[in-house]
């Protein structure tokens, strides 16, 4: 379900979260006030329940730490903690820690609060096996005195503190400190009783993109899965505190997180959270489902059970809406385990991403099926099945934040439950809302990622993702089922494929330097001028700039789909031309084009017009990049034209290639279908996985790297080429395509059309105001169309504005008449001289298709 405004206020006491979501009012909810049932929230019972539900979600319980399956959970969270009090045993002057001086560096004085938190957790975890820790009063005194240690020497003084990334004193530290008070609440009480109050204060003092030390919903650093984390780090305040008003405000401010974000209605101008196609964005323009998306999806459900059984607890219809999310939004995003780089951000750099990065999905899934009704537990159960079974890397449960989830995990799997994905293995899910597409077909599962004046082309920050400028720009990543990922993508595809040859992108050939190389900083330092940290130009031109061009989006038919966009500039060369940036400001103008990707059974057709550079710069258009092993013999075979065979690499007029990998039982083959020669590369290359990411470790990655692209020289005209892509295909499929079901019918800058003549499909992107004709099809303005006739005399059509600027779309069906006899809302069939046209109400849709089914 959507949670809408209306949901939201339902479920909670209605002066709590108008108080909470009204601008610029931070009020806390009058005493008493009730929740969802009518039952009174607050008072010791409601506040004894919540801090044994956080207990048993970061230590566990008894019955839970009692089951087999949970022994290495807690033997890892043992050794964590001794690994840790040894390095206490070592530490130097200035250090809590060995090894992590204090007083400059904000990620080792994070780190140190984590470390200390560890070691807390082994205190307090039950268990039935011997231990070292648990239980020992002197360890839980050891960290008490270094919480006070850090807070009178590093934290304390706010005037000294906030240096570094806010994130650390808005929302890390506080997370931290904040379990240490839950998990050594009773020897806390004993030894330093001032603790949680002296903390409190300076963690509120800390929230200074806040509003007096609360939250402030209007604040663009208190969204989504930020704000998920800051307001349950505030729950956990007041149940220490005994501070019900803190509370209830904080569940109230949690919450907002929960409502689908409406583009044309936004509360508190905040752009951040789940839209109604399944779409996450966070930093307000960022694709963000496979990081942030992932931090708000654990936060929540962690609320859920946090709140359970308490007068807080909302309802059951949280949970509903937090299941909404998994099967909208994170499911197809998911192949056989692995999350997807398209929706990862600046997380696509790092090394323990893909499978890893589905663990903590996986653990928030398996929680939510004990708090929503059986039928979707049991099918939340067999996607989780699906993924245990399908991953080529098995899922480690001792990663799970709390050892009652590796118990529910075990029991998950040993449940008679089907096996069963949450997407069907024909699916086109269009994330218009995003600029991502994903199209699945048996064996196989294509990710694109676009970028528009609403989405950023790619997220750079904090040393990470350091050459990611084309990563937005039409690239995709085409996943085949039955291989280990991290072998053929992950941080060593990241690492060896040159930025500028990304598979899908087209790009103007020139030399780019990173920003450290640029500026000698993480970032552009020149507050005179606006630029700090994480100030807004900072985000807007540096971080994540979005694109300049409105065109970007598609259409869905049921499990058939098409995406288009025209290739721009961003936001930061805009703004360089028209004189608003500093002068030492590097920018660089992009390369133009328009694009179509058509999504079929078998292949992706894709079609490219007017790709050029208006600068005169040499371009190069790369239709696929594949990595395979140093020692692998990668065969490369394909046809001339001419019908000549072909093999290797080089250039020519190829009618088709094939790829083929015979260490991984692989191959992917490409149908030239239009255009000037190709060029097939492969090389083997070398580079340190610190190319990539500052912090990684410098470790070598060789791989085998192919290629296959149309270059452009140095002022040479703008071109148009049409190709298909197809997964798994045999030279003889691949020679079918001479004379195949697949028509190119129009591949220009105003329109690119394709027909599928096995499926019966027409599809269709528009891209100029005017009318555009194409097989008897008339298309008013710019559109994405898919028509689809079959044998018993009915034609199905989908209609997207990929604009999100139009109030209205027409498209005229020449022929016979026909009337609707299915119809979404806003969609109308008309007799008009010679056909019907089916007139289609787009405003407000943010891109989203409307369909239509029609009959003579």
């Amino acid at each position: 379900m959507h949670f809408s405004r209306r949901a939201l206020l339902s479920l909670f006491p209605a002066a709590t979260v108008l108080a909470a979501a009204a601008p610029g009012a931070h009020a806390a909810p009058p005493p008493g006030a009730t929740a969802a049932g009518g039952a009174a929230a607050g008072g010791a019972a409601d506040r004894a329940r919540l801090l044994a539900n956080t207990l048993a979600v970061f230590a566990g319980t008894e019955e839970s730490n009692a089951r087999p399956e949970v022994a290495a959970k807690l033997a890892a969270v043992e050794a964590t903690a001794l690994t840790r009090l040894a390095a206490m045993d070592g530490a130097g002057a200035g250090e809590i820690f060995r090894g992590m001086p204090l007083g400059n560096s904000d990620p080792d004085l994070a780190r140190t609060y984590q470390y200390l938190c560890e070691i807390a957790l082994a205190v307090r975890a039950p268990g039935p096996a011997p231990s070292r820790v648990r239980g020992d009063r002197a360890v839980a005194e050891r960290v008490i005195d270094a919480l006070v240690r850090l807070h009178d020497t590093w934290y304390g003084d706010q005037s000294r503190g906030y240096y570094g990334n806010w994130f650390t004193w808005e929302i890390g530290i506080s997370t931290q400190v904040g379990k240490c008070l839950v998990l050594l609440r009773d020897e806390i009480a004993a030894h330093r009783p001032d603790l949680p109050a002296v903390y409190t204060a300076s963690m509120d003092a800390y929230l200074r993109n806040g509003s007096d030390g609360d939250v402030d919903l209007d604040s663009r650093f208190h969204t989504g899965a930020n704000l998920a984390d800051i307001t349950t780090n505030r729950i956990l305040q007041g149940a220490v505190l005994g501070d019900d008003a803190r509370i209830a405000k904080a569940v109230a401010d949690q919450l907002t997180v929960f409502a689908t974000v409406d583009p044309y209605e936004l509360r508190h101008g905040v752009t951040d959270g789940f839209y109604a196609d399944g779409s996450f964005i966070q930093h307000a323009s960022v694709a963000y489902t496979g990081s942030y998306g992932k931090g708000l999806l654990t936060r929540v459900v962690q609320t859920v059970k946090i709140l359970d059984g308490t007068g807080w607890s909302g309802g059951g219809e949280l949970p509903g809406t937090v299941r909404r999310w998994v099967t909208d939004g994170f499911a197809p995003l998911i192949h056989e385990g692995w999350m997807m780089e398209a929706v990862k951000g600046r997380g696509v750099s790092r090394t323990g991403t893909g499978y890893a990065d589905t663990a903590a999905v996986v653990e928030a899934v398996v929680d939510l099926c004990a708090h929503v009704p059986p039928g979707e537990a049991e099918a939340l159960a067999g996607w989780v099945k699906q993924v245990h079974e399908t991953s080529p890397a098995p899922l480690n449960p001792a990663a799970f934040v709390s050892p009652v989830s590796v118990a529910r995990y075990a029991d998950v799997l040993a449940s008679s439950v089907p096996a069963r994905d949450l997407t069907p293995p024909a699916h086109h899910a269009a994330f218009n809302a995003m600029d991502r597409t994903v199209h699945r077909r048996p064996g196989w599962t294509f990710a694109l990622s676009r970028t528009s004046s609403r989405i950023s082309r790619y997220e750079y920050m904090s040393g990470e993702n350091l050459t990611p400028w084309f990563q937005g720009d039409g690239a995709h990543h085409l996943y085949l089922s039955g291989q280990d990922q991290s072998r053929v993508y992950g941080i060593d595809h990241l690492t060896v494929v040159d930025p500028l040859r990304l598979a899908g992108v087209t790009a103007p050939v020139e030399p780019r330097r990173t920003v450290p190389e640029l500026y000698g900083t993480l970032w552009y330092d020149n507050p005179e001028r606006g630029f700090t940290a994480s100030s807004e130009a900072q985000n807007t031109y540096v971080y994540f700039p979005r694109g300049t061009e409105a065109h970007s989006g598609g259409a869905r038919l049921g499990a058939y789909g098409t995406a288009a966009m025209v290739l721009g500039d961003d936001a930061a060369y805009a703004a360089d031309r028209a004189g608003l940036l500093p002068d030492d400001f590097v920018t660089h103008r992009g390369a133009r084009g328009t694009k179509s990707w058509f999504m079929f059974d078998d292949e992706i057709v894709v079609l490219a017009a007017g790709v050029g550079d208006p600068a005169g710069r040499p371009v190069t258009t790369t239709l696929d990049t594949r990595i395979a092993a140093p020692d692998t013999e990668v065969a490369l075979t394909g046809e001339l034209r001419g019908g000549a065979p072909w093999e290797g690499t080089g250039t020519a007029p190829l009618a088709w290639l094939r790829w083929a990998d015979p260490a991984e039982d692989t191959a992917v083959g490409y149908a030239l279908l239009s255009g000037p020669p190709v060029t097939a590369g492969l090389a083997t290359v070398t580079r340190s996985r610190r190319t990539v990411r500052l912090t990684n470790p410098d470790t070598p990655v060789t791989r085998q790297v192919f290629t296959l692209g149309v270059d452009q020289r140095a002022g040479g005209p703008p071109v148009s080429f049409a190709y298909a892509l197809v997964p798994g295909a045999t030279a003889r499929r691949l020679r079918s395509y001479a004379g195949g079901p697949l028509t190119v019918l129009a591949n220009t800058t105003r329109l690119q059309a394709v027909r599928h003549a096995r499926l019966g499909l027409l599809a269709v992107n528009t891209f100029t105001p005017g009318t555009h004709r194409t097989a008897g099809l008339a298309v008013d303005g710019p559109a994405s169309v898919l028509v689809r006739r079959t044998p018993d005399g009915a034609t199905s059509l989908a209609v997207a504005d990929p604009t999100t600027e139009r109030d209205t779309v027409s498209v005229t069906l020449h022929g016979r008449r026909l009337r609707a006899v299915h119809a979404d809302p806003g969609v109308r069939a008309v007799p008009v001289p010679g056909g019907t046209r089916v007139e289609v109400t787009t405003r407000h849709r943010y891109g989203r298709s409307l369909e239509a089914t029609l009959r003579p």
